[in-house]
């Protein structure tokens, strides 16, 4: 498979980058050996670089997957933390979960945060500057949707890696248009950052169309990998042989398999809106005659992050 080194880095990954997400609790919520068997079957096929975050919770299968095969793979880990402490304590919890003496990137995670992000997480990027100095940090990066903070990311000399969302359709891009997140992304990478993407397919609701979606990915300029969500071998095997150049049309309904739903349990919500400010691309909306909360399906990129913040447990995905 094609690699390609992260901008000024030093860090090189394969183009397709696996992506943790959909196996864990916020997703498909895959029982711990499956989560493993998956990782370890990436890992086995070639792909090299592994992306998670904090609020995933898939440290621990990336662990055993690692103890596993004995593959040494990249990894990119994020945190949504906006104070010193908090993302010292995030800093902490990786390298502890993960086994590991150090992490090869670590995004702030910023998917809905606007222009001021560098003012309101200075803290957090201070530190994770601190730790990079440290060697326990290899480069440190910022995950959004928002195209005015890619445009200020690719100004700024303590930003190694950008992480934007893409996708042909504009699903999720906030702050701009598709061609202007093209530009971002192209100025970035002139500007010597590494460029990740996000979401391609929409989150998922792009799968039927899977090859369109993956080729205006691939023919954008100035990326260097994709992170795609997997949660079989199957879907590992389609999206290895896509990459090395291998397209089986009749195959590709297998991702259909997997495709996820989150619905809002009306009996459970009890209309405290702590979901609508969790959600990345505002598609968390509320009824305020019914006092409840419900998903603009248009707007839904099936992430997940909902789930986690509701505290009555009312979002479920089926």
């Amino acid at each position: 498979m094609k690699k390609n080194v992260l901008g000024m880095t030093g860090i090189e990954v394969t183009e397709l980058c696996f992506g943790a997400l959909p196996m864990g609790p916020l997703q498909k919520n895959l029982d711990l050996d499956s989560c493993v068997e998956v990782t370890a079957y990436a890992l086995k096929k070639g792909i090299n670089f592994i992306d998670t975050a904090q609020m995933y919770k898939t440290y621990e299968p990336i662990r055993e997957a690692i103890k596993l095969t004995g593959i040494n793979p990249v990894i990119s880990t994020k945190s949504t933390a906006s104070t010193y402490s908090d993302m010292e304590k995030a800093i902490d919890e990786a390298l502890r979960a993960l086994d590991r003496n150090y992490i090869d990137i670590f995004f702030m995670h910023a998917a809905r945060v606007g222009e001021d992000v560098f003012d309101v997480r200075k803290e957090a990027l201070k530190c994770l500057l601190d730790y990079k100095s440290k060697g326990y940090i290899k480069a440190v990066g910022i995950s959004t949707h928002n195209v005015k903070v890619v445009e200020l990311a690719s100004q700024r000399d303590d930003i190694d890696v950008v992480f934007p969302i893409i996708n042909y359709k504009g699903v999720g891009i906030l702050g701009g248009s598709v061609e202007d997140m093209k530009k971002a992304i192209e100025v970035s990478s002139s500007r010597g950052k590494g460029v990740l993407l996000m979401k391609v397919l929409g989150g998922g609701v792009l799968l039927n169309e899977y090859k369109k979606s993956m080729d205006f990915a691939r023919n954008l300029k100035g990326y260097h990998s994709i992170a795609v969500g997997m949660v079989s071998k199957e879907e590992v095997d389609f999206n290895v042989n896509y990459f090395n150049g291998i397209y089986d049309e009749e195959k590709s309904p297998v991702l259909g398999k997997n495709q996820k739903n989150f619905i809002v349990v009306d009996s459970l919500c009890k209309g405290c809106k702590t979901c609508l400010s969790a959600c990345p691309n505002y598609a968390m909306e509320f009824a305020e005659e019914r006092n409840k909360a419900y998903i603009n399906r248009e707007k839904c990129l099936t992430c997940g992050y909902c789930t986690a913040s509701c505290p009555e447990f009312a979002i479920r995905v089926i």
